[in-house]
């Protein structure tokens, strides 16, 4: 039995008929920029995340940009963040002039080793950019501790943690900031791209929405230079009616998170660590094998959807070489990229299929 990484199609199937219809109001009175949706979805996605303001922006890449840029970061600043992540991570920080900062990891979590941060900070550095990858929150507390001894910035990158808890607390309304990405295969994606930023800052907030939309409050008149980055209508809308299927959608996938990790109890495969304090949305259900590039042909050959997140850390990507940094410096995230694999975790996978996944792998190390 074949097995997809992800079917959009069955999470879209019971819903059809509830965006069909939010979709024809948005074209039937034709405001599709800054549309009236636009503030009905974010006034539910702040009530969803605990924070003050939630606000759309055109991407989750778009949302750290102004995110960053809300907190000052200009050319010869510092950002620290983790050297495993999605490349916008860090490509952000470089397109405002500023430099990225590697940290290593922790290889059980795969987020930011928050005992290796102040090591890496400098007179130069402005933000912290803690990453809850696959969606689970980082350690935040020593992170914000740091923060507040050195006068610094907190950036959340939740593009993959949206209604992720640290001790209780919604990913987003932790730091100063948090950023969140609606590309289509996250637990809520919208049908392009699509991201939003939170905080519970007013003046932050402000800045966030000048940056957004050309610097300006007022049609041609503007402030600052901004950007054009505003969530679509058509997105809002959308998103506005899966918002309130989240929950269960993420239920699901804890769900078959458990399952997996009990058939997989006793195997040569290193299964997700979710921490005590943390309340785990398995954005992906990442594992590790050492013999990666065999579990990989042998998943491929008995049809298991799979993809490796991801391949490469940053301090090896070739855009970010003159950076200066040698193989060996940041050992987990290099062994993180050598060993892991992502498989089937969508909430709408039948049993039967998750049962074919768990007999797919077991063969593999029988």
């Amino acid at each position: 039995m074949a097995v997809p990484l992800l079917d959009l199609k069955r999470q879209y199937a019971p819903i059809r008929a509830e965006i069909d219809r939010a979709i024809k109001q948005v074209v039937d009175h034709c405001g599709f920029i800054m549309g009236p949706e636009l503030k009905t979805f974010e006034a539910a996605a702040a009530e969803f995340c605990h924070t003050k303001h939630a606000l759309g922006v055109a991407s989750g890449s778009d949302a750290l940009l102004l995110a960053l840029r809300a907190c000052g970061v200009g050319p010869g600043d510092e950002v620290i963040t983790s050297a495993f992540s999605f490349f916008a991570s860090a490509g952000v920080i470089s397109h405002l002039g500023a430099v990225p900062v590697f940290v290593d990891i922790e290889l059980d979590t795969y987020n930011l080793d928050p005992a290796k941060v102040e090591a890496a900070v400098t007179a130069k550095t402005k933000v912290i950019m803690p990453i809850h990858l696959f969606g689970q929150c980082a350690d935040m507390d020593p992170i914000l501790n740091l923060a507040a001894t050195h006068g610094l910035k907190v950036v959340e990158d939740a593009a993959q943690a949206i209604g992720s808890q640290y001790k209780g607390r919604s990913a987003g309304s932790i730091g100063d900031l948090g950023c969140f990405s609606f590309f289509p295969t996250k637990n809520l994606g919208c049908a392009g791209d699509g991201g939003m930023v939170t905080t519970n800052d007013d003046a932050l907030a402000d800045m966030i929405r000048l940056l957004r939309q050309h610097g300006g409050r007022t049609e041609y008149l503007h402030e600052i230079v901004g950007y054009n980055s505003r969530l679509d209508t058509l997105q809002a809308a959308l998103l506005t009616v899966k918002l309130p299927h989240l929950r269960g959608w993420t239920e699901d996938r804890r769900r078959n998170a458990a399952r997996y990790n009990a058939a997989f109890a006793g195997l040569p495969l290193k299964t997700p660590v979710c921490r005590d304090w943390a309340y785990h949305i398995y954005n992906q259900y990442t594992v590790a094998c050492d013999d990666r590039e065999r579990f990989l042909t042998w998943l491929k050959r008995h049809q298991i959807g799979h993809k490796i997140y991801y391949p490469v850390p940053f301090h090896f990507q070739k855009c970010f070489a003159p950076l200066g940094y040698a193989a060996g410096q940041f050992p987990q995230a290099e062994k993180a990229a050598a060993t892991v694999v992502s498989l089937p975790i969508f909430g709408e996978m039948t049993a039967a299929e998750q049962d074919e996944v768990i007999a797919v792998v077991k063969a593999f190390f029988a």
